[in-house]
Parts: structure tokens; sequence; C-alpha cells
């Protein structure tokens, strides 16, 4: 069950962005292409043939598919539709991190290669937000991990769900973190616009530029499993009520794929919310964003050790 779980997470993470993007629609009042626009553009990008740029090497080439794998491998590790996980028990949160940092790493190598202005000024701006970042993202996972006396996610969700109902102020203070490096991490707004034309403002966008045809969709569908990822991971340690495990019934095991979808659904709406309701910071006030993340996670790895909760 845990291999389905996989492949769910992979086939539902287009569905995410489409239904992002359409609530984003709704609440700036414009009808929006639908919730299925996501496959519709990964399948025209699919027949399409690809334009790749002289000189191009080999890492240019192999980058896409080296960032969608490590996507899928994360997902891998994140228990999404269930309680358990493929390599829920082989990789901890901090193996994970490490999984997201390689695919960053081979995106901004890929962006410099060919040699262009903007792919090594988003190169640039992604690996100084991705230094950013991580930091804040142990933090989160030090907190959760601390509580439940492991590093491993489904410990945490066991732990997490199976105790009785108490109100943890460290997560508070980490939940608030962890949104705000999902922003981040995901290029949505305030830290980037996902849907800019702006090629002086863009991050992610920009070192995406000379990718066509099956590359780009690779790297589209990369960054929608990416963003489900993150979602996972939130719901995994701030409301893993409702997850089944894989011994289950398949009537528990259905009963749970709806609940994570609702969640998912809930999150997706929160997250058209914020990105309505806010406006992209200048590429300078990103650290302090960042660092605010940083402080919050600490703080409640603080209050944890000071309340013992």
């Amino acid at each position: 069950m845990a291999v389905i779980d996989t492949g769910l997470a992979v086939l539902v993470a287009p569905l995410l962005i489409g239904w992002v993007d359409q609530c984003r629609a709704w609440l700036q009042n414009r009808r929006g292409a639908g919730v299925l626009q996501s496959y519709r553009v990964l399948r025209k990008l699919m027949h399409k043939d690809a334009v790749i740029a002289n000189g191009a090497s080999p890492l240019f080439r192999a980058s896409p598919y080296i960032q969608f794998g490590a996507m899928v491998l994360a997902a891998m590790i994140i228990p999404t539709f269930g309680a358990d996980a493929a390599l829920g028990s082989a990789a901890d949160t901090i193996a994970l991190v490490g999984v997201f940092a390689v695919a960053r790493v081979f995106m901004a190598l890929a962006a410099m290669d060919i040699g262009t202005a903007f792919g090594s000024l988003g190169a640039r701006r992604e690996m100084l937000i991705g230094f950013l970042a991580e930091p804040a993202l142990l933090m989160v996972f030090f907190t959760a991990s601390m509580i439940s006396a492991s590093t491993l996610l489904p410990t945490i969700i066991g732990t997490l769900s199976s105790a009785q109902l108490v109100i943890y102020p460290s997560l508070a203070f980490s939940a608030i973190a962890f949104v705000m490096v999902l922003l981040a991490e995901n290029a949505r707004v305030p830290i980037d616009n996902p849907t800019t034309h702006l090629e002086l403002t863009m991050i992610h966008e920009a070192m995406v530029l000379e990718y066509s045809a099956r590359h780009l969709a690779l790297i589209e569908w990369g960054s929608a499993l990416k963003l489900l990822n993150y979602v996972a991971i939130g719901i995994a340690m701030f409301a893993p009520w409702g997850l089944a495990s894989s011994d289950a019934g398949l009537a528990t095991i259905l009963g749970a794929w709806l609940i994570t979808l609702g969640k998912l659904a809930i999150a997706g709406t929160g997250l058209a919310l914020i990105e309505t309701l806010s406006a992209k910071l200048r590429i300078f006030r990103a650290p302090e964003f960042l660092a605010t993340a940083f402080l919050l996670a600490v703080l409640g790895l603080l209050v944890h050790q000071l309340l013992e909760i």
C-alpha cells in the first residue's frame, strides 16, 4: 500500500497546483482555467520536440530527470495518503532535507550551465533562499522529533495522532515557521511569483527559461510534487489525524484517502488565500522573511525544552 500511496502522490500533485490556481482565480473574481489545467499543460509539453541550447552539457539534459526523481524519492519518504511510507523507516527527516537539497543543487547547476544572465541570476537567488530556508526547516523537524523521540515521519505521525488532546505551544510556533518555509521553498508569494513574466523578479522561472517540451514538463511536474510533499509534511506533523496504516481494512484506507484529499484541498485554499492577500517582497527582504521563520522555529524548540510539551 505504501507504493500505491507514492503513486497517488505523483498523480495528484498536478491536481493540487490546479486547485491552488483555480482558488486564486475565484478569489480574484476570475473564472480560471480549471483544476485540470496542469494535466493539459503537461500533456501538451510531452508531445512537443525539445529544443536544446547550443553548448548544453549532459548535466543540462539530465537535470530534469534528477529533479523529478528526487521529488519521487521524497514522496517515498513522506507518508501522504497513509501513516506509512515506502521508505519511511529507511530515511528520516534529516535525509529528507538532503533530498530536497540535491534537487535544488542540480537545478541551479543546470541554470548556470547555459551561461545566460537570467539563468545565473535565478540560480544565485535560489541558492540564497535554500541556504536560509533549510536551517528553519531543520529546526521545525527537530521540534517534532523531540516530542516523538524520533526523526522518522511515520513515528512522528503515530506519536502525535495517538496522543491525548494537548495543545503544544512549540508546535504552534513551528507551524507558522513551516508555512513560511513552504512559501519560500516552493517559489510562492511573497518570496516569488510563479505566474510572473518579469525576468528581473524571477527566481524559479528564471532557471527554467531554456527548457522546453518533456524537460520542462518534468520540471513542472517535479515542482508540483515538491509542493505536495511539503503540504504532506505539514499534515504529518501538525494534522496527522485520519491517516490509516497499511494493514488497515480497505474501507478504512479509502476513508483515509478521502480525508487526505480534503486536507490537501483546505491547504490549497489557504495557500491561494495567502497569495491573494500578500504582495511579493523585494529580494533583499527575503532574508528577513526567512530569518523570522528560523527565529519562530528556534522559539518553538526552546518552548518545548522549557515546558516539556
